[in-house]
């Protein structure tokens, strides 16, 4: 234990665990999170910016950004503070893959499983 865990509130030393994953949040605590992220994310398409992890859209987004990726950093645990610009990464590139194919002429399919052919169970 350090010198500065003794200034610390209860509350204060909570959220530092779950900011560094050392506990899991609470529903209200991951409602704050989703919160700030969807703020930040609004930041991020009010400055038309996909990827804020590198690049230019870093540049931008911490330069235009910077209150709302305080927030969200301060919101969420850091792994979800990943996940989710990952994530946002991964879910433009998804949408605009199926934009491409819907132009190029694809058809949509039903995704099957292999639970869903006649005569199989269910595991």
């Amino acid at each position: 234990m350090g010198f500065f865990s003794f200034t610390k509130s209860d509350d204060e030393k909570r959220k530092e665990e779950v900011r560094s994953g050392a506990r899991a949040p609470d529903r209200t605590e991951r409602r704050q999170c989703w919160d700030a992220r969807d703020g930040f994310y609004r930041c991020l398409d009010k400055n038309d910016v996909i990827d804020s992890l590198e690049g230019d859209g870093k540049k931008i987004a911490d330069k235009n950004c910077a209150t709302e990726l305080k927030a969200f950093e301060a919101n969420c645990a850091s792994a979800w503070v990943t996940y989710f610009k990952r994530y946002r990464i991964a879910e433009h590139k998804k949408r605009t893959t199926l934009e491409r194919l819907e132009r190029e002429g694809a058809n949509r399919m039903a995704v099957e499983g292999p639970g869903d052919m006649p005569g199989s169970k269910r595991v």
